[in-house]
This record gives structure tokens, sequence and C-alpha cells, in this order.
């Protein structure tokens, strides 16, 4: 695996016995990049094929140099499925790494071995040299995320959809966390700093110190290099108002903290810690490709955890300076599910594994790039369930700009058309999100689609702001 001194060769032998009827140590040794003839090499191959074996998932036959493993039964049974793990990435292409790693994240916690912080998973490191993204992968982001084949200068393209990302990337983010805002309540916060009703004073913060760190990193992105000011601002601008000592705001911590559920024990030692945020920081402003850039951020930030709290969102947004210095469509984490995401780090955490955040990482940039760019594409379950209720969404929508209802009103009124309805409650939150984009998304342009009058939508967009 990159950045580590060897790949995982469990991962790497279950990679190639789904594609050869037998293996032998020289065949690992070849698809893991070690020696055939260095003897430490070859001693950790075998612990590789002797764990597996013992697992029951190899089986040796012949002897010596002769010596070569075989599948115990289907290929199923090699890489078996996680509990859950079907509906978290569902829509995820998994590599057989992930799956792997997948397979040793289903262990109940007190199975799986306790770790700390793996210095060598950062240290082994090398920009350009070590990759997290292959060729194939850059290209495929590189052609998702390009906006247009003019140099502008940096953060250009940012400021030009600044209001959506705002709206868009506070909202995904807190989501992830575990935030309950709608996104229309979201959007009427950020625009209008309306509070939702029934909800806790902490999520509104959350969500407003998420805009303001989006807006630093826009503001700031004509300089050069990612610093350490820039990790310890957007920090110090997350977690405003929202930890019990706020001089931690901004500041590497000098307590212990702990990952809940989870075996990691990060570093404690706060001049460690420091001096780690410096290592990552040299190494990310070394590395030319963004999208290797953001990667490396976003797993590496997560890592250390630099921070009393407030770790992962600081690692959001840093993971979008690349983007914004060069002018290509953000990560919004659209549709990321925030278990599918805990389980990915899990795997930085506990394996220093990338595979499944890499995956997940893929996935998610390509939605957030189909829905900055507004390209409607067949995605599986979700757009054949907008064709399913195309009719009654736009009924909806066209109800709530012919009612004139306010803004704050809003969500409830969606909710309450979708009940009379009679709709599936299987169905029924997916359609009232894909309403409230829909409704998010309204302008003079497009209301031909609700057969909306711009005079009715002129005097609907008066009492929305109410």
């Amino acid at each position: 695996m990159p950045g580590n001194k060897r790949p995982d060769l469990e991962a790497v032998v279950l990679d190639l016995i789904t594609h050869k009827a037998a293996i032998n140590i020289q065949d690992v040794a070849v698809a893991s990049g070690l020696s055939k003839s260095d003897e430490a090499d070859r001693k950790a191959i075998r612990r590789a094929l002797q764990t597996l074996t013992q697992r029951g998932l190899l089986k040796p036959t012949g002897a010596a140099r002769a010596r070569v493993y075989i599948r115990t039964g289907p290929e199923s049974s090699i890489v078996p499925e996680v509990p859950g793990s079907n509906n978290l990435f569902k829509h995820v292409k998994l590599s057989p790494s992930s799956q792997t790693l997948l397979r040793y994240l289903s262990q109940p916690l007190g199975v799986r071995a306790p770790v700390g912080y793996d210095r060598d998973f950062l240290l082994d490191y090398e920009p350009n040299k070590s990759r997290y993204l292959d060729d194939h992968q850059r290209a495929e982001l590189h052609a998702c995320g390009r906006v247009e084949n003019v140099t502008r200068p940096a953060g250009t393209y940012a400021r030009n959809i600044m209001d959506r990302l705002l709206i868009d990337l506070s909202w995904n983010s807190s989501r992830i966390e575990g935030n309950t805002y709608s996104l229309l309540e979201t959007k009427r916060l950020i625009e209008l700093g309306e509070l939702a009703s029934g909800k806790d004073a902490t999520e509104a913060q959350m969500i407003l110190g998420h805009k303001a760190a989006i807006e630093y990193i826009v503001e700031s992105a004509a300089e050069s290099t990612i610093t350490a000011h820039d990790v310890y601002s957007v920090h110090a601008l997350l977690s405003e108002n929202l930890l019990g000592d706020p001089s931690a705001s901004g500041r590497i911590r000098r307590v212990a903290v702990g990952i809940g559920g989870s075996t990691y024990m990060p570093l404690e030692n706060h001049h460690v810690l420091k001096e780690y945020l410096d290592i990552i920081l040299d190494k990310l402003n070394k590395v030319r490709d963004p999208f290797e850039q953001s990667l490396l951020s976003l797993v590496h930030l997560s890592y250390l955890q630099a921070f009393e709290d407030v770790n992962k969102r600081t690692a959001r947004i840093v993971a979008n300076i690349p983007m914004v210095k060069n002018n290509l469509k953000p990560l919004s984490f659209v549709d990321v599910d925030s278990e599918a995401y805990a389980v990915a780090l899990l795997g930085i955490y506990e394996r220093s594994d990338i595979s499944l955040l890499r995956d997940l990482y893929m996935w998610a940039y390509q939605r957030s790039a189909q829905k900055h760019s507004a390209i409607q594409q067949a995605m599986g379950e979700p757009n054949l369930l907008k064709l399913k209720y195309r009719s009654a969404i736009q009924e909806i929508v066209r109800a709530i700009i012919l009612e004139q209802v306010e803004g704050r009103k809003v969500v409830a009124r969606i909710k309450g058309l979708i009940a009379s309805r009679h709709i599936p409650e299987s169905d029924a939150e997916q359609i009232f999100g894909m309403i409230e984009m829909e409704i998010a998304s309204l302008h003079d342009g497009n209301i031909a689609r609700f057969k909306i009058r711009p005079s009715e939508y002129l005097a609907w967009q008066a009492k929305e702001r109410l």
C-alpha cells in the first residue's frame, strides 16, 4: 500500500487468488513489489500466507519450492460479505483490498488489535513517488472535475459558485457529523441568519462555522502553499463556540483524545503532534497533483487528530483547498453516508489502509462534480425514484410557489404535502430531499418546468424570505 514500508500482503494475496487458480511466494512478491530473493520479504509473505491458511481461506499443496496455495472455496468465501456493508457502500465500486478491509472491520471491537499512531504511514510517503491515486484514477477525477480549459486566477470558479458552495458543503459536511438541519433550513441560516425551530443551537453554530471556514479558503486561494496557519485558522473557524475550552480552537491539543468505536489510540505529545502536522504540510505542498493533495490531507489530518475535536471537519475543508486553488469542482460530500464515512476512517485509524476511503473519495467526488455541473445522469435508485414520483414532486414544488409559503414554513409544508399523498415511508425521506433540492435550485430561468409564471415566482420570492 502506498505510504507503508510494506503493502498489506494479506490483501495482495486475496486479490491475486481471485485471478489465479494457484499462487506461490514468487507470485506474491511480484504483485506486491517486494523482492523474490530478499529473505525478510519472503518471510513476510510466508507469514501472510500462513495466516490466511489458518483462517481457512487458502490451502497449501506441494512441498518446498513446489508449494502453491489454492482457494478453499468459491471467490465469495475469500472476501465474505460484511453485514450491513451492502447498504453502506451499495453505490461505491469497492476494490478487493477494500472488501478485505471491510471484513477485518466487521469483527467485534474486542477482537481487533489495539493500535497506536503509525509514524511510518506518513514518513514513508514520498511526494510524487508514492501514490494514493493511480494514473487512471487521477485521470478520471480530472475529467469530471475540470471546469474549462482556460487558465484563470486561483479561486475564480469557487467565487462564481460561492452561494451554492457555502450551502452544499456546509450542509453535507455537517450532516456527516449528525447535524439534523435540512438543506432548506441550512440555506435560510446561511442566507438570512434564521435559526430553525426545535433545533439545538450547536447545530446552527456548526453550519455557520463551515460557512466561515469555506469563505476563508476561497479568500486565501491565491496563496502558493497550504500553511500551518491555514489549518489552524480553518479549525478555529469550524470549532468556534463548540469547544469547552475556547482557547483550544486553532491550537494543537495538549490533552489525550480517544476515537469512539475504534481500537486506535492517537498520539498524545503536543510537540510531536505539531512536528507531524508540519511534516504532513511539507509533503502536501510538494505533491503536484491536486487530487492526490486532497486525498492525502483528508487521510492524514483525520489520522493525526491534532486538535481536541473537529478534526474530521477540518480535514474535509482542507481537502477542498487544492480544488479551490486549481479551479476544480469542489468536493461537497454529496450523498455520502455518515456511517460509511466513519467505517472508511476506521480503516485509516486501525490498519493505515487507505483503500476504503480512497474508493469512497472517488465516488463522492464524482457525485459532487455532477452536482456542481448540474449534470443529470442515471445513478440507480435515487433517479429511478425521482422518475417514479416525477408528478408528485412537480405538484408539491408548484404548490409551495402558488401558495406563497413563507420560507420558515416551507419544510413543514413539504412534509405535509408528502404525507397527504400517502407516499410510502421508505421513499418519503428521499422524496423530501429531492423536493428540497428542486426548491433550493429554483430561479427565473427554470420555473417553467413547474408551470410557474414569472409573476407567481416573484410573488413567492417576497414571501420566501419571511
